[in-house]
């Protein structure tokens, strides 16, 4: 008996592995890797390359800022993975060319590399924003999403390709945080007449609703905010805000950060520069780009963890109710509409990222109530 039982454990195990067509799926497989096709031909061909280059990146970036690590991040790995045969050197904001000079720098050939947030090239075009930050828009897993399987990626490099330029994504960090103020403000009306700090779609909104609003720049926000110039800003997410020390002059963050659901940063290369490079170096700079993607969305909401503990020890954070955020997304949907009936770019762009909404909806719905907070929350009813 012994013995049969081992013979049948034993034909069983050799049915499962030797065959597994038995156990098949009743359908065809489900999705792709569309690229791997693409590196068998690539692998036909492709030659490790001996010749080495030196490339100098610019942006609007003090070292003192996260985004300037993101940068960093990129060029180590691909100094590293190209065993030194693509070295990029980076060169903070005015090092080189000042901040909003980066942009044309590349373009022109002065630099090879930039990083950024592409909403600050809304005076070229105002698509850029869309690949950036959009109110109430995609946030970090949206970008990633639609970027990399919706199209988003052959949009963001046919729009910089008019300007000389290729473009990778180079960094995504998060939601922001809302506006630091002085003025306990958490309804609609409560906003106008406020001068306020804010760049990109959100500046255009805000104006409209009877604010007075700057895009000033980092390094002039505490000041302004100080001096009483402005009476509310919002710059980034809690570990790039903090030390920027904003809660030492403002009682108050007014949450939550629906002007930016999701920080997008850019790679752009000037477009010689990209197509002098040897076949197996563009593979190296994509992969690092993607790198750096994954890894800065881990790192910076893991310091957000220990930034915004800091915060709530000095200040109190205030919250929209529904009403008022639903007030706001009317109006940010009614702006935006007549940025697409202005400009057939922004159209398309933002047409296919609330397409991916729309799709993506009915799994974001099925998939709710399990959302991973503590687990003595959850069972005290802490379920959204």
């Amino acid at each position: 008996m012994k013995k049969l039982r081992m013979f049948i454990g034993l034909s069983l195990i050799l049915t499962l592995v030797l065959a597994p067509s038995t156990f098949a799926a009743k359908r065809e497989k489900f999705g792709t890797d569309q690229r791997h096709e693409a590196v068998k031909k690539e692998l036909r061909t492709i030659k490790t390359s001996d010749k080495k280059f030196r490339w100098k990146m610019v942006m609007p970036w003090s070292k003192g800022l996260l985004f300037y690590d993101m940068a960093q991040h990129f060029a180590d790995s691909v100094k590293l993975a190209s065993g030194g045969r693509l070295d990029i050197k980076l060169f903070s904001a005015g090092e080189l060319v000042g901040a909003m000079e980066s942009f044309d720098a590349v373009s022109k050939g002065s630099a090879q590399v930039g990083h950024d947030w592409p909403g600050y090239w809304k005076g070229k075009n105002e698509n850029f924003v869309s690949f950036a930050s959009v109110p109430f828009g995609l946030d970090a897993e949206g970008y990633n999403i639609w970027l990399y399987e919706r199209g988003g990626l052959e949009q963001m490099q046919e729009l910089y390709g008019r300007y000389n330029l290729y473009v990778l994504p180079g960094g995504q960090g998060g939601q922001e945080m809302g506006l630091f103020s002085n003025k306990k403000a958490s309804k609609m009306e409560d906003f106008k007449g406020m001068r306020l700090r804010t760049p990109g779609w959100f500046m255009d909104i805000m104006n409209e609703l009877g604010a007075s609003v700057s895009p000033l720049p980092g390094g002039e926000v505490y000041l302004a905010l100080e001096r009483g110039v402005i009476d509310a800003a919002e710059f980034s997410s809690p570990a790039i805000n903090y030390p920027m020390g904003f809660d030492e002059i403002t009682k108050y963050v007014i949450e939550p950060g629906v002007h930016q659901p999701g920080i997008q940063c850019g790679l752009f290369f000037n477009m010689d520069a990209w197509n002098e490079l040897p076949d197996d170096l563009k593979w190296i700079v994509n992969i690092s780009a993607k790198e750096t993607q994954l890894w800065s969305t881990a790192w910076i909401e893991n310091l957000n963890v220990q930034a915004i503990n800091k915060f709530k020890e000095k200040i109190e954070f205030v919250r929209m109710d529904k009403e008022t955020r639903s007030a706001f997304a009317k109006k940010t949907k009614e702006y935006l509409e007549g940025l697409k009936a202005k400009h057939p770019d922004v159209k398309k762009t933002l047409d296919s990222q609330e397409q991916f909404k729309v799709d993506f909806a009915e799994w974001r719905t099925q998939r709710s109530g399990v959302a991973p907070w503590p687990i003595d929350d959850y069972i005290g009813g802490k379920q959204d």
